[in-house]
């Protein structure tokens, strides 16, 4: 489960995306996404194909050997952190690997992320 700061941080997370696609709503360029040279979701808000999940490279996972989490925007990333403790079937050392993507990703997006280990998000 989740702690307490987890949660607050998710709901500050949930009130930035909010601002900002309504932001883009009405015409404003606010919350623009970075150039990484990663492909993204395009402008599709229900997530990634399959299609488009199959061509993502390994580095644009969380989980690169699972192929699990992918990090192409924002709102993958902060996925991706909430869904920590769920993802089977992996060994602590891809736990670390994951951990050390996620934040890397949550710093290029702008997704403030208050853990500082991945043993906080399990």
């Amino acid at each position: 489960m989740a702690t307490t700061k987890q949660k607050q941080a998710a709901r500050e997370n949930l009130k930035k995306a909010r601002a900002a696609r309504s932001a883009r709503a009405n015409g404003s360029k606010a919350g623009g996404r970075k150039s990484t040279g990663r492909k993204s979701a395009g402008g599709s808000s229900d997530g990634l194909s399959t299609a488009d999940k199959n061509r993502l490279k390994k580095k644009d996972f969380a989980f690169p050997d699972q192929r699990k989490e992918p990090l192409t925007d924002a709102a993958h990333v902060r996925n991706a952190i909430s869904r920590f403790d769920q993802v089977e079937d992996v060994s602590d050392d891809d736990r670390e690997r994951a951990f050390k993507n996620i934040k890397r990703a949550a710093e290029h997006f702008g997704v403030d992320m208050q853990a500082t280990s991945w043993k906080q998000l399990v």
